[in-house]
């Protein structure tokens, strides 16, 4: 299972930095006319402040443990990155933006599995 636990780590922390480079690199012009319609709900610096918050979940997810510095961090940042979905799922689903739906449930779910087995029976 901590293999497990480490893959799903893997995947969620390159997914959440992913989405979080591009929201600290394009604008929000740029992000809304790729999909993002949310972004015209918040302004270019709450944008950009997610875009640093996810960018620093994802490295939470995975460099305290790596360097062994902290590892408490791993699960408390899979909580964050929850919380960050949790968000997400009410923006999209105020605006109705349905297809943007499963995808972050799924990033909820595969967060809440990393803080449920680093906090619990697969602790560092």
């Amino acid at each position: 299972m901590n293999v497990v636990l480490w893959i799903i780590a893997a995947l969620l922390a390159v997914a959440i930095a992913a989405s979080g480079v591009m929201k600290l690199v394009r604008t929000k012009e740029q992000l809304a006319g790729a999909g993002m319609g949310w972004t015209e709900s918040y302004s270019a610096g709450q944008v950009k402040a997610l875009g640093a918050v996810e960018v620093l979940a994802g490295i939470g997810l995975i460099l305290p443990a790596v360097l062994d510095i902290a590892p408490i961090l791993v699960p408390l940042a899979a909580v964050g990155v929850g919380l960050v979905m949790i968000g997400a799922i009410v923006t999209h689903a105020r605006r109705g933006e349905k297809q943007a739906l499963p995808v972050t449930v799924i990033l909820l779910i595969l967060a809440a599995v990393v803080a449920w087995g680093r906090f619990g029976p697969y602790a560092f």
